[in-house]
């Protein structure tokens, strides 16, 4: 290779460092500006799972300390100052109307009835606050009214159907359908996704009704 050769090669290189080095003076910053947020980003996903812990901690430890109180008033009074938003909302709202069964019940029908409605809660706590206000219902609501709302949350896929189907069955009993609750819960028992407690429940129902619970 020429000595021309080399010169026009050094100059090609010096060149080309030169132009690297103007790209990172001028576009270094995006550079350092992405390493910033990647780290900054994963820093504080720690931080916000970190705090979301210590929120719920927090949550249940107040929850805890209010349920401690003996007195019902008491209990409901601390509920009431605890400061929740979203599901824990929900939490507080079913444990005040829980509370209120003791000492009011048109209060905690009440209450219930809140829950159920509140578009804000998500759809299980509305649901769970629904069927509570039924169960709680017997004998002040009307039967035509509890039977509408069990008769939606028994549909397939709701996730309190056995339980729904379960008052759904003594709500028939409640109306002198003797025929009609036996074959709610024979269906029941036939289910796959009902709990032991329920299933006993209603196996000891159907006996006491003379009715076959399906058991081999």
């Amino acid at each position: 290779m020429s000595n021309t050769d080399r010169f026009f090669e050094e100059v090609t290189e010096e060149l080309r460092r030169d132009r690297a080095m103007d790209a990172l003076r001028k576009y270094g910053w995006i550079a350092v500006l992405a390493v910033l947020l990647i780290v900054g980003g994963t820093a504080w996903n720690e931080w916000r799972k970190a705090s979301a812990q210590a929120e719920a901690e927090a949550f249940g430890e107040a929850v805890l300390s209010a349920l401690e109180n003996n007195d019902s008033d008491a209990r409901i009074a601390a509920l009431g100052e605890i400061d929740a938003t979203g599901p824990q909302q929900g939490v507080l709202q079913l444990l005040r109307a829980g509370e209120l069964l003791e000492t009011d019940l048109a209060a905690a029908l009440d209450a219930f009835q809140a829950a159920a409605e509140d578009n804000s809660l998500p759809d299980a706590y509305r649901q769970l606050a629904a069927l509570k206000r039924v169960m709680a219902g017997q004998g002040t609501l009307p039967l035509a009214e509890r039977q509408t709302v069990v008769a939606g949350l028994a549909q397939p896929g709701q996730p309190f159907r056995p339980l729904a189907l379960e008052q759904s069955a003594l709500l028939a009993l409640e109306a002198g359908e003797a025929e009609r609750a036996i074959e709610i819960m024979q269906d029941l028992l036939a289910q796959s996704d009902v709990s032991e407690a329920l299933r006993q429940r209603v196996t000891q129902l159907l006996i006491s009704l003379g009715a076959e619970t399906g058991a081999a």
